[in-house]
C-alpha cells in the first residue's frame, strides 16, 4: 500500500474516465448553499464529452433532488442524470402495493410515499416501516427512538432504511439521518433493508443510465466514483469495483485538517480500502 497526497485538479485524474457517478451532499453542496467550482467540475467533465451521475443518499426521488439543486443554483447542465435511494425504496413499496406503512421522518420527505398505492398506519398496525430520517434532526439522535425501535422489534417488523447516510453536513454543523435509526435496529436485533450507497442496487440503476447516455456498454476502468464519506461513498465504490476520488470538505473534514500526506499505515487506518485519490474540494 502507498501513500496518498492532495491532488489540485480533477482532469489531471480523469485519464480515460468516461463516466462520473458523483455523491451531491458534501460534495456538490453542503445543504445550505451550492460548491461553484465543484459545479463547474462537473460541467466541464460533461463538455469533454463524459457522463455526470449524480448518485446520492437522499430520501427523496430524483425529480424532488432536482428541485432542491435548482433552489441552490446548481444548473441542469451541471449532470446527465440523478439516482437517489429515495428513487429505490418507492420502487420497494410499489412492489408491494396495498401495505400499511409506518413511515419515520420528516414532513419534508413525504415525496416517498407520494403517488404509490399505500395506507400509511400506525406503528402496531403496520406491515413495515420506511426510515426517511428523524422526526427533529435537529435536535434528535438516535436513542431518542429507542422505546419505539423496541417495539417494532417485538412486531418483527422489517425498516426500510431510504438513506443509509448516519451523518450529513448542514452548514457547518453535522445532523442525523435515517441511517442512524436503521443502524440502531439493526443492533437491536430488527431486520433492515438498506437503499443506497453503499449497497450495490443504486451503482447497477447508475450504471444503467451511464449506458443509455453513453449509447454503449461502460467498463468499470472507466468509471470515477466522487464522494465524501468512507463508510458509503468509499466503500460502495469499492464493493463495486470502481475508482474513488475522496474529498475531504465534507463529515470528514476535522479528521484531515493540516494533513499534506498520508503515509501507508495513515491511509489503511483511515480507510481499509484506499481511494485512487484525495481532494480538499472539487475543482477542475
Amino acid at each position: 500500500m502507498t501513500g496518498l497526497h492532495f491532488e489540485q485538479r480533477l482532469r489531471d485524474l480523469v485519464g480515460r474516465k468516461q463516466v462520473l457517478l458523483s455523491d451531491i451532499w458534501g460534495v456538490v453542496h453542503n445543504g445550505l448553499e451550492s460548491f461553484p467550482e465543484a459545479c463547474e467540475a462537473l460541467h466541464r467533465f460533461r463538455h469533454e464529452g463524459g457522463t455526470v451521475i449524480l448518485i446520492t443518499n437522499a430520501p427523496r426521488p430524483a425529480d424532488s433532488v432536482q428541485r432542491q439543486l435548482r433552489k441552490l443554483g446548481v444548473a441542469d447542465e451541471v449532470y446527465s442524470a440523478i439516482v437517489s435511494s429515495g428513487d429505490l425504496t418507492r420502487h420497494y413499496v410499489a412492489d408491494h402495493p396495498g401495505g400499511k406503512v409506518f413511515w419515520l421522518g420528516p414532513e419534508r420527505d413525504n415525496s416517498i410515499h407520494r403517488g404509490l398505492d399505500v395506507a400509511l398506519s400506525p406503528l402496531e398496525d403496520a406491515s413495515y416501516i420506511i426510515c426517511t430520517g428523524l422526526y427533529d434532526d435537529e435536535t434528535e439522535t438516535a436513542e431518542d427512538y429507542r422505546p419505539m425501535l423496541l417495539r417494532a422489534r417485538e412486531r418483527k417488523l422489517p425498516l426500510i432504511c431510504a438513506n443509509p447516510d448516519i451523518v450529513v453536513e448542514r452548514g457547518d454543523r453535522l445532523i442525523y439521518c435515517a441511517g442512524a435509526i436503521a443502524e440502531l435496529y439493526r443492533e437491536l436485533g430488527g431486520e433492515v433493508i438498506f437503499y443506497g450507497k453503499p449497497h450495490r442496487p443504486i451503482y447497477d440503476r447508475a450504471m444503467m443510465l451511464a449506458e443509455q447516455h453513453a449509447g454503449r456498454p461502460i467498463a468499470r476502468e472507466e468509471v470515477l466514483a466522487i464522494g465524501d464519506s468512507v463508510r458509503t461513498d468509499l466503500a460502495g465504490a469499492h464493493g463495486f469495483g470502481i475508482d474513488c476520488l475522496f474529498v475531504t470538505r465534507g463529515i470528514h473534514s476535522e479528521e484531515f485538517a493540516g494533513v499534506e500526506q498520508l503515509d501507508p499505515a495513515s491511509v489503511k487506518e483511515l480507510f481499509g480500502h484506499p481511494p485512487r485519490a484525495l481532494m480538499r474540494e472539487l475543482k477542475w
